[in-house]
């Protein structure tokens, strides 16, 4: 893969407020999850925690839902969220599938610390 130039968290939730509610009610009902929204929120907000690592990676990275991804985005994830994903000169890659998400059980630090190996290897 060649240099990435920034990093797009793919949360498995809408971001409308419908969305987020609907996210909300099946979460706690079992019914779905997004080990990405565990690493980066708590129960109401983003967690300081994360930001603190996410303000440490050595390439920005932000984070959509999945009714905010462009279309380089969607093609790239489809099907395959949450993950990560780099931005490349070369197209948009998945680093971090769901698998590597849920390893990471709600650490932010965990977290960065595996995009840090991605991004190295």
């Amino acid at each position: 893969m060649r240099a990435v130039t920034r990093l797009t968290g793919v949360y498995h939730a809408e971001g409308s407020l419908l969305g987020e509610l609907r996210y909300v009610v099946a979460s706690r009902l079992g019914r779905t999850h997004c080990a990405l929204c565990d690493i980066t929120h708590g129960r109401l907000r983003e967690k300081a925690a994360w930001r603190e690592a996410r303000d440490r990676l050595p390439v920005p990275f932000t984070a959509v839902h999945l009714d905010e991804r462009d279309e380089a985005e969607r093609a790239a994830s489809e099907g395959r969220t949450p993950c990560v994903l780099a931005h490349t000169p070369d197209g948009i890659h998945v680093l971090l599938d769901s698998a590597a998400l849920e390893a990471c059980h709600g650490d932010p630090a965990v977290l960065a610390a595996a995009i840090e190996r991605a991004l190295a290897s």
